[in-house]
């Protein structure tokens, strides 16, 4: 998994300052919203919103638009639309297992939406629990490369409280865990005085596809069109890419 993740922790940095930023943005708000409504508006007293607050304010989510996500979420104030989670799963180019995870008001568009980007893309939507056992919820706390702090310092803040394995990417470490345990070894990071970027669940995969460079240009290609998707939350494969292909990719 290290050439995607090398990749997606790329492609998030570059995110913050494209063109893309304001689409980000908004999947970032509508991420607090979903987490107000389910948990409350209280971050101490719901660590999902909390995590999307924080993810919020590290990708420069001016304030005011987190607090009225907030309370739009949490009933506070008006307006807050009744999103609902919604699986989609499918093969890409190279037979790379896709699952892309929607948040949407509207089922109608979100299926169009993703379908669309599928078929131009060189792909192909899948029967439900064909692509979806690849794949296991898996907990993943990204951590940011710190003056003073080793992948081991991270290992030890971390291994009492369930994480499975630290992974080096070079510019950042990765924590997996349980799903069960993110909120937990979140806060062992925290009580280290060790700071993290990200703390989310996400869907890991059991095994990855090796891709060359035409393959991979075209897988991502393929997620950057299911990206640009309103409706798309978060898209998972199971593709590796290996460095050498990665830096030959820019």
């Amino acid at each position: 998994m290290s050439g995607h993740s090398k990749w997606a922790t790329t492609k998030h940095k570059k995110a913050v300052v494209d063109a893309k930023r304001g689409k980000l943005f908004a999947k970032l708000i509508k991420n607090i919203e979903v987490a107000a409504r389910t948990g409350g508006g209280d971050p101490d007293g719901n660590p999902t919103l909390y995590d999307a607050i924080q993810k919020a304010r590290r990708t420069s989510v001016p304030t005011d638009n987190i607090d009225r996500a907030v309370k739009r979420g949490s009933g506070a104030d008006a307006g807050g639309a009744d999103y609902q989670t919604i699986m989609y799963e499918g093969y890409g180019p190279g037979g790379v297992a896709l699952l892309i995870e929607c948040l949407t008001d509207n089922r109608n568009r979100a299926a169009s939406e993703v379908r669309t980007a599928m078929t131009r893309n060189g792909a192909a939507m899948a029967d439900p629990g064909s692509v979806s056992f690849l794949f296991s919820r898996k907990g993943l706390v990204t951590v940011p490369q710190q003056r003073g702090i080793s992948e081991d310092d991270v290992l030890a803040a971390v291994l009492d409280a369930g994480a499975e394995e630290v992974n080096d990417l070079g510019d950042s470490f990765e924590v997996i865990s349980e799903a069960t345990d993110l909120i937990a070894v979140r806060t062992a990071l925290q009580r280290a005085g060790i700071d993290y970027d990200s703390a989310e669940a996400s869907f890991l995969p059991s095994a990855s596809t090796p891709l060359d460079a035409d393959t991979a240009r075209r897988v991502f290609k393929l997620i950057d069109a299911l990206e640009d998707c309103d409706d798309v939350h978060n898209v998972y494969a199971n593709f590796d890419v290996p460095d050498d292909v990665l830096a030959g990719l820019g």
